[in-house]
């Protein structure tokens, strides 16, 4: 709800997409196939931390994983890691599966990989689990004030 008043108040295209939840299955390729969409076109918001500039938003393709050197380089990090699960809702609001940059507690920096600018349309998360934002990606780049870059890597079999 506070992403969507937030997107309201930044753009005016987009869409929104429900989906039956599975607590268990919150993968960015579970959601993709629940919406219909290619898992490349779905963002899913991750919270890191760097060693300098403390707390950020990485933005991925639900088919890719977090290259965190990358991420490192594209913000000014020495090193990044992704923050305990425990510590997500607290620092943003959300609980995991439902994390977006749109109404978040705090404006920390986003990064978000370059492929999502190459798509007409992308999905991010509404700020709760079930629901989908479907808008432009540019726009959305453009709201949340992303730096772009090449921050995601293909996943390992493992993943």
């Amino acid at each position: 709800d506070a992403a969507q008043r937030a997107l309201d108040a930044l753009m005016e295209r987009w869409e929104s997409l429900e989906y039956e939840v599975d607590p268990e299955r919150l993968e960015a390729e579970i959601v993709a196939a629940k919406i219909g969409m290619d898992p490349a076109r779905v963002f899913k918001t991750l919270v890191a931390r760097g060693d300098r500039h403390g707390v950020l938003f990485a933005v991925v393709p639900g088919d890719a994983s977090l290259d965190l050197k990358a991420l490192a380089k594209l913000s000014g990090d020495r090193s990044v890691e992704t923050v305990a699960l425990k510590e997500v809702q607290p620092l943003t609001g959300y609980i995991r599966g439902g994390v977006t940059v749109l109404g978040a507690k705090k404006d920390y920096p986003v990064f978000a990989d370059a492929s999502l600018t190459t798509h007409e349309s992308v999905a991010v998360s509404a700020g709760v689990r079930g629901t989908q934002l479907v808008l432009d990606p540019k726009d959305y780049a453009r709201a949340v004030k992303a730096k772009l870059g090449p921050i995601a890597r293909a996943k390992t079999p493992a993943e």
